[in-house]
């Protein structure tokens, strides 16, 4: 218990920065939706775009002039800065007690290294469910003025779960990356490169069908948007896929940090 409030402790500071910087993201973003509520007007416009564009952006067959239409779009630009700050989060946690030279302090305490990790692991995600909360009351807060859908509830549980998945892989791949890199500088950058691409993969595979099996390789598509608020529910193979990407990034974590040798 102790691992796990220090850990929240010592990440309290950039949570609360990346809180304020997502409820304002949203907030701004919704600013926006004003122009398209209920205006067919702006439809039409969007309707004449190529094809390929809407497609690469979610926007193919959205109504942007609902509220969970326009939900269903913007979460795909929310669940990029949500990814971001996940594999920060879960780089960083591993990766800060060498970075600050507090592994030897780490080492003295009556804990097995797989016990800190768990502590590590639970606090990371805790940081991340208050940052997905706060994203959450930041939506509810935007789409007060306007009238909701009736499936919108079910539709707003289904995106908050499915960025919570997204977010845990992210998570979990940042403290692989941490627990198998020495260097904290390479494993973060190769944590965000990682995240960009894969959300590159997942426009590319929207684009063509050629190319529609990249979407494996990229949780930026295991859980789309437009099919959850066609279908109001998940599809169970993507679950699959992410709790697979998940329980091999902690295996692999576990087994790498237990046997490596820490700089302190």
């Amino acid at each position: 218990m102790n691992i796990i409030l220090r850990e929240l402790y010592t990440n309290m500071k950039s949570l609360l920065v990346w809180s304020v910087v997502m409820f304002a993201f949203v907030i701004m973003m919704f600013a926006e939706f004003a122009a398209y509520y209920k205006n067919p007007e702006m439809m039409a416009v969007i309707d004449a775009m190529p094809q390929g564009l809407l497609e690469a952006f979610g926007m193919a067959g959205a109504n942007l002039t609902t509220v969970s239409g326009y939900l269903g779009v913007s979460i795909v630009f929310i669940n990029l800065t949500l990814s971001v700050y996940a594999m920060l989060l879960g780089n960083g946690i591993i990766a800060k007690e060498e970075r600050d030279k507090t592994a030897g302090f780490s080492l003295t305490l009556p804990v097995t290294r797989s016990r800190l990790i768990t502590g590590k692991l639970v606090a990371a995600l805790s940081c991340s469910l208050i940052l997905l909360t706060v994203v959450a009351g930041s939506i509810m807060v935007a789409v007060r003025p306007y009238e909701l859908e009736a499936h919108f509830g079910i539709f707003m549980l289904l995106i908050m779960g499915t960025s919570f998945v997204t977010m845990f892989i992210f998570q979990s791949l940042g403290m692989l990356l941490a627990s198998l890199l020495r260097r904290h500088k390479i494993s973060s950058g190769i944590g965000m490169g990682l995240v960009f691409v894969t959300y590159l993969l997942s426009i590319l595979a929207a684009l063509s069908d050629e190319v529609a099996f990249l979407r494996h390789l990229s949780p930026f598509s295991y859980f789309e948007a437009h099919a959850l608020l066609r279908d109001l529910r998940i599809e169970p193979l993507s679950l699959v896929f992410s709790a697979l990407i998940i329980t091999v990034a902690l295996v692999g974590t576990y087994v790498s940090y237990n046997k490596r040798d820490l700089y302190v």
